[in-house]
């Protein structure tokens, strides 16, 4: 839809690590297209959601939540944020509102005041609060650090706020071409979609020391049918860890938890693509594979 009064939002998602802005992205689509999960750094790289409702195309840029650097990967993670920050028109720098302002969210705030998007500050987890009079204090102490267009406390798990945001960046958007199809929701290859609800689905199961180690491939992708006529998605991951002792504990006893792994994931997958799967999981170590650029690289993760 490209006419004189076909619009469009490009909007960036900001903020340090583990504040929703995943599950926001999810919820903003209305498709679940980044994973989300409690262990901080679970974004990677620049994920895209598209939303076109009407006239207008939304398009939102997650980005890795803000961290100190300690790997290569961490790295590339922050450079995303930082090459990211002026790629949309506006801004929601999320926040959590159960957490002090960190040093990385002010330098954020920082690059904000030089910048020309509009930046709404968007305060998520409100359902945490015993008492929503603290929210005063808590936009009062982050407009110390920067001038927001717009201020909206949200709760992204119990929904509330969002009509808000939508409202706000519908008011902002422009007039101009439509970028992706109008029935597109991610700019994402459905292999990169497949391997991060398998990733997902480990960073969920598996304990805190290993899963900022792995990373998920999709190996096979074949697609066929039975001779009771039905057609079934037969897919083959490699899920790769930093160390041997990981690989272990990523099979589990038995092969349990590489089965609780791959059961949850399947059952995820034939939901989103609406298709039979067969999916086959594979276990490989890559040695500190965080801190090596080629790996990083062909992981897509650069």
């Amino acid at each position: 839809m490209t006419t004189n009064k076909s619009k469009n939002a490009f909007i960036t998602i900001i903020g340090k690590a583990n504040v929703g802005k995943s599950s926001l992205l999810n919820r903003l689509v209305g498709e679940k297209i980044a994973a989300v999960s409690a262990k901080p750094q679970t974004t990677r790289t620049k994920i895209t959601g598209v939303l076109t409702k009407d006239n207008i195309q939304y398009v939102f840029m997650d980005t890795p939540g803000v961290h100190k650097a300690h790997t290569k990967l961490s790295e590339h993670m922050n450079k995303t944020v930082a090459d990211t920050i002026n790629d949309g028109e506006i801004i929601l720098f999320v926040t959590d509102c159960s957490r002090k302002i960190t040093e990385s969210e002010k330098k954020l705030a920082e690059k904000f005041r030089n910048g020309k998007s509009k930046v709404i500050l968007i305060i998520n987890k409100i359902d945490l609060l015993d008492n929503k009079e603290k929210l005063i204090d808590i936009i009062t102490e982050y407009s110390q650090l920067c001038k927001f267009d717009e201020v909206v406390p949200i709760s992204v798990l119990e929904d509330d706020g969002i009509d808000i945001v939508m409202d706000i960046i519908e008011r902002n958007a422009v007039e101009g071409p439509h970028f992706f199809p109008d029935d597109a929701f991610t700019d994402q290859p459905e292999k990169v979609i497949m391997a991060e609800i398998i990733r997902e689905k480990a960073l969920n199961n598996l304990s805190d020391e290993i899963p900022h180690g792995i990373a998920v491939t999709i190996e096979r992708l074949n697609e066929r049918e039975t001779r009771s006529g039905e057609i079934v998605l037969d897919i083959d991951a490699t899920i790769y860890c930093e160390k041997e002792s990981h690989k272990g504990i990523v099979i589990g006893k038995g092969g349990s938890m590489l089965k609780l792994i791959g059961g949850q994931a399947r059952e995820e997958l034939e939901s989103f693509f609406q298709i039979k799967v067969n999916l086959q999981c594979w276990v490989k170590v890559k040695e500190g594979w965080r801190n090596r650029e080629g790996v990083i690289r062909n992981f897509g993760l650069s």
